[in-house]
């Protein structure tokens, strides 16, 4: 029977980690087959899930003996699998789903650009363009359409997921308005106008985007009636007018492109109007290694960065916000609760 393991010592701890290659392919590799989704609440052998997944049954006993060693699956004295915490996430159907994370983070592009990472380091800049010809987003849209579905459901559901708790830790009962700035499909705005009744809401975002708004938010939606769709570029302009300005995981920019979208946010709202800033911080933190990864991420598509709980502070202050609090939201997600000042 295969188990997740206790931290190893130094030298086969990292010889593991020189593998870690191997446990996101394994991953993907489920969520692809659907592995997760095959196994319902009663353990079955690897031969009556590769069945109902349609593979060979001698390598898929491999690949879920490889995850059981990650606590993602579970082996009985019987020889049999079933699920774990884990596994559920890796279910398309399940609440909490992470099936189209788990995709997005391991798409072909990713298995070129790692083996790069030497060279955004020395150089500071993204290796993406050098790869493909085009700035990420324009080749992942004209040229890897596959992929762009792929972020486009992975984006959704951990938009919608943080949504939630965004909502659930923020108290704007004092507010009579909300601007979901660079809001995507409005989860974070819908959130917050399910929670308060009585509010009205705005979505910002580019074009394209707010045309494919949460369902709620367009016409015919249960909410459609307290929210405006406003098209456009937060760096460009805002106009639009709130009590509370919601900006989350969008000031990843370089530092001009953000401090536009801080300036063009504090014109609009005016004296008294309060900024909230959710971003994922690459310290203080209890999810570290997620955050510092998605940090290097970024350094290799776009050249963008997380920040550190000084650069961002500095951002906002440097913009001429008063930063009232800090607190986390969740796991990887932190909100920087600010006014603009009279």
């Amino acid at each position: 029977m295969t188990t997740a393991q206790t931290a190893p010592p130094p030298p086969m701890r990292l010889r593991e980690l020189v593998f870690g290659a191997a446990c996101a392919a394994a991953l993907r590799a489920a969520a692809r087959l659907g592995v997760a989704d095959a196994l319902g609440e009663t353990p079955l052998t690897a031969e009556d899930l590769a069945a109902a997944v349609k593979s060979e049954p001698k390598p898929l006993r491999r690949l879920l003996r490889a995850l059981t060693c990650y606590g993602v699956f579970a082996e009985g004295p019987d020889g049999t699998f079933a699920h774990t915490d884990m596994s559920r996430l890796l279910r398309e159907d399940d609440p909490h789903s992470l099936r189209y994370i788990t995709l997005w983070c391991t798409e072909p592009w990713t298995w070129d650009a790692w083996p790069l990472l030497d060279e955004a380091v020395r150089t500071g800049d993204n290796v993406v363009e050098n790869l493909y010809g085009k700035e990420f987003f324009t080749w992942l849209n004209e040229d890897a359409p596959a992929s762009a579905e792929v972020f486009n459901r992975a984006m959704t559901t951990s938009s919608r997921q943080s949504a939630e708790d965004v909502a659930a830790r923020l108290d704007l009962s004092g507010a009579d308005s909300v601007a979901d700035i660079g809001g995507g499909q409005g989860h974070v705005v819908a959130s917050l106008l399910e929670k308060y009744p009585a509010m009205r809401g705005t979505l910002l975002d580019l074009p394209g985007v707010v045309a494919n708004a949460d369902e709620r938010l367009r016409e015919g939606g249960a909410l459609a009636d307290r929210v405006r769709l406003v098209p456009g570029d937060c760096r460009v302009e805002v106009p639009v007018q709130a009590d509370v300005y919601i900006i989350k995981n969008i000031l990843e920019w370089d530092d001009e492109s953000t401090a536009r979208a801080l300036r063009n946010v504090m014109a609009a709202g005016g004296p008294g109007a309060r900024v909230v800033v959710i971003e994922n911080l690459v310290d203080d933190s209890p999810s570290m290694r997620f955050s510092t990864a998605m940090d290097l991420l970024l350094l290799l598509n776009v050249g963008g960065a997380k920040h550190t709980t000084e650069s961002m502070t500095g951002r906002l202050t440097e913009a001429g916000l008063v930063i009232e609090e800090i607190r986390p939201v969740n796991p990887y997600l932190h909100a920087f609760e600010c006014v603009v000042p009279g």
